[in-house]
């Protein structure tokens, strides 16, 4: 009968705690989905209280962090890694409180980009998810992640376009800067996104 190794035990607990922060992400950009189609305030106080469980998530991986000597993978990859995964929900929560304050209403390009959004963070999860024992399975998914990020940063474009496509009224000027703001705000989450991918993949190529 052996004895347990400390090290293993921390390992699957650093990456148990990525994976539930991913999982975290990928939830509030469902609620934040679910609230733009319905306009249910259910979904948008979802997102809010998501937003601070992940928050929560992230400040116990970092403590964590800071008091373990050997990690499953490098503490730097760890740190960037949890921080960008974080990123992206934290811009699809000030998405929804910007559309909130400001009283904007959703539009067709801002559902195509959460939507996409939504696939992108499943597919940053499930990376996560098999980052340890299929990294090769781990690189698809952050793939995938990349090629979402390149169609959101599309509509994007395109949405900044639409909105300057006519002369406008000084009140139309007015949501103009509005309208361009949130969709700023969902351009840096796919950013962020695919920041995350691009950890993943470096992850990837350190343990294969």
């Amino acid at each position: 009968m052996g004895f347990p190794n400390p090290f293993r035990s921390k390992e699957k607990d650093f990456l148990k705690a990525l994976s539930e922060q991913a999982l975290k992400t990928r939830e509030g950009l469902e609620a934040l989905e679910a609230y733009l189609k319905t306009g249910d305030e259910t979904y948008a106080k979802r997102v809010q209280a998501i937003e601070k469980e992940a928050d929560e998530l992230r400040r116990i991986l970092i403590d964590d962090l800071n008091h373990t000597f050997v990690t499953p993978i490098d503490r730097e990859d760890l740190f960037a890694l949890s921080r960008t995964i974080d990123d992206v929900l934290d811009y699809g929560y000030t998405t929804l409180d910007e559309m909130v304050m400001l009283g904007v209403k959703p539009t067709p390009h801002m559902l195509t980009m959460v939507s996409i959004l939504r696939e992108a963070a499943e597919e940053l999860y499930l990376g996560v998810v098999q980052l340890k024992a299929h990294p090769q399975v781990a690189l698809d998914h952050a793939t995938r992640a990349k090629a979402l990020e390149n169609r959101a940063e599309t509509i994007y474009r395109t949405a900044i376009c639409d909105l300057f496509k006519e002369p406008k009224t000084l009140d139309d000027i007015i949501e103009i800067l509005k309208m361009r703001e949130l969709y700023r705000h969902l351009s840096n989450a796919a950013d962020r996104g695919d920041e995350a991918a691009n950890i993943i993949g470096d992850i990837v190529v350190k343990m294969t």
